[in-house]
This record gives structure tokens, sequence and C-alpha cells, in this order.
């Protein structure tokens, strides 16, 4: 699609946007990025806008990983084993999702978002297991649950910090932020895969991708930050992180099936 100049601007805004979520709790950017491609910035095709965020989402992920990395939240070995065995549900789960449509999927893709914030409100209270590693008792949880995320990123189309955050402290127990920053690798891994994917079917508009990662690598700087400062006040950070999911899939869901 041909941009216009507030176009531009919008999608420079909206990648700040998407980037600063990132950083803050790891998911979340394509939960924002698929709603505002469609609602705000104009793209007209779900499935592009689907791709479009994929990339995006992606390429923000991997540059917010750094900002973790450097502080020492990432569980690496545990993050890898879910990154790898997402990816190939995510190949599979993005293959189903080009066959639907569009509407239905985002209709669908806001119901699993209420579920997965529900269950985060639920562990709110929980500090977790700073120590954890991998383990003989965690890699089938690992290997498992990262086969079921990724091919629900996959098929939504999604990076999947919104799922992976709870699927690796159901799978190990650490600490959410551990999990935000460990969620970042499967997120890179599962984005590219479904980029990958929907690409081949001509599905990403490139030059509005390019904008999205500008405005993403300026707002994750932002939001790493402010996710170590909400870590330390307890439950705090799994409560803006639920609260993010159920207002943006209220939203989704009412605009999918035309209620506004």
């Amino acid at each position: 699609m041909d941009l216009s100049l507030t176009q531009s601007a919008l999608g420079l805004a909206s990648g700040s946007l998407v980037g600063f979520t990132l950083g803050l709790v790891g998911g979340g950017g394509s939960i924002l990025a698929v709603p505002l491609l469609v609602y705000l910035v104009g793209v007209t095709n779900p499935h592009v806008a689907i791709g479009t965020s994929a990339v995006a989402v992606a390429v923000n992920a991997l540059a917010n990983l750094g900002s973790h990395a450097r502080g020492g939240t990432v569980k690496w070995r545990c993050a890898l084993v879910f990154a790898v065995s997402g990816v190939i549900g995510a190949f599979g789960g993005s293959t189903l999702g080009k066959m639907m449509d569009g509407q239905k999927l985002l209709a669908l893709f806001a119901v699993l978002m209420l579920v997965v914030g529900a269950l985060m409100l639920r562990k709110r209270s929980g500090e977790g297991d700073k120590d954890v590693r991998l383990a003989r008792d965690n890699f089938p949880k690992l290997v498992g649950i990262g086969l079921a995320t990724g091919a629900l990123s996959g098929f939504f189309g999604i990076g999947g910090g919104f799922l992976i955050v709870p699927g690796l402290i159901m799978a190990t127990g650490m600490p959410i932020l551990n999990a935000v920053g460990s969620s970042l690798v499967a997120v890179s891994a599962f984005g590219l895969t479904t980029a990958l994917n929907y690409a081949l079917s001509g599905l990403i508009d490139w030059p509005l991708a390019a904008l999205f990662i500008g405005g993403g690598v300026l707002g994750g700087l932002l939001g790493t930050r402010s996710a170590k400062l909400l870590a330390g006040r307890k439950g705090a950070l799994n409560t803006v992180f639920a609260g993010l999911i159920f207002v943006v899939a209220i939203y989704m869901l009412v605009r999918s099936l035309n209620l506004l």
C-alpha cells in the first residue's frame, strides 16, 4: 500500500508504542501492532497487518533482548529450548492461519487474549524462583508448552510474548522479570518464522514494517527501564501485563464483531 504522510507518522508512533510494550512486558507487541495497523494506520487486509507486524515485532524483540541480556534477566538455556520447540509449532500454525477469514481470526485472537489475561492475574502474587535453570523436571514442560505456544503464535500471526511469558512461568516457575527477558528469544524466533511464511505469500508491507521497527527501537529502551522499576513491586508487572491484554482484547472483539 502507498503510505500517506499521516499514515507514515502514525506507523512510526505505533511502532514506538509496540516497542515500549515489548520492552515492558516481553509481549503485547503484536497484540497492539495488529489492531494499530488495521484500525489506526488503515491497513485493509488483516493478513497483511499480521505479516507486517510479525516482521516488525521480531526485529524489535531482538533489539530489546540486548537490553535485557545486559541486565542479566535472560535464562538462556530455558529460553532456547522453548524457542526451538516453538519454531516448529509456529510454522505449522502460520500455515493454517493464512487459510482463515481475517476478521474471524481477529475475533478468535481477542478471545484467547482474555483467557491469558485472566491466567496472569491469578499468578500476580507469585515471586518465582530466581535461581531456576534447565533441568530434567522442566525440560519436557518447556518442549510441550513451547510447541503449543509456537503453534498459537503462528496461527494468529503474532510474536506471542503474551503467551510465552505465562508459558515460561508455568514450565519453570521463574519470576516474571526473567520470563519477560527470556521470552524475547522466543518472540524473535516465532516472529521471524511467521514473517517468513507470510512473506512467501506476499503478505508483508515492507516500508510500513521499516517504520514500525524504527519507532520500536526507541520505545523499547524506555520499556525495558520501566520493567525493571515495576519488577521491584510485588505483582505490579503481572497486573500491568494482564490489564493491557484485557483492554486491547475487548476493543478488538468489539471491532471484529462490528459492534462499533
